[in-house]
């Protein structure tokens, strides 16, 4: 029972962000090396866009969680 009510929040929290910031950012370190005693890195700026359908899903299905996830 708590469970459901656990993954309910979560998915309204998560959802209430997706739709506020719409994507967030990493950097993601492709390649090292290293030559005559110098190291070398290669890194990559990644963006994640999440859709407001996806955000707008996820709140809908945390709501339907917390209000029929009590019942048995």
């Amino acid at each position: 029972m708590w469970v459901k009510q656990g993954i309910g929040v979560l998915l309204i929290v998560v959802g209430t962000l997706g739709l506020a910031f719409g994507k967030f950012d990493y950097t993601k370190e492709t390649h090292e090396t290293k030559l005559a005693g110098i190291e070398f890195s290669v890194k990559e700026k990644e963006t994640v866009r999440i859709p407001p359908w996806a955000g707008g899903g996820a709140i809908a299905a945390g709501t339907l969680l917390l209000l029929f996830g009590r019942r048995k």
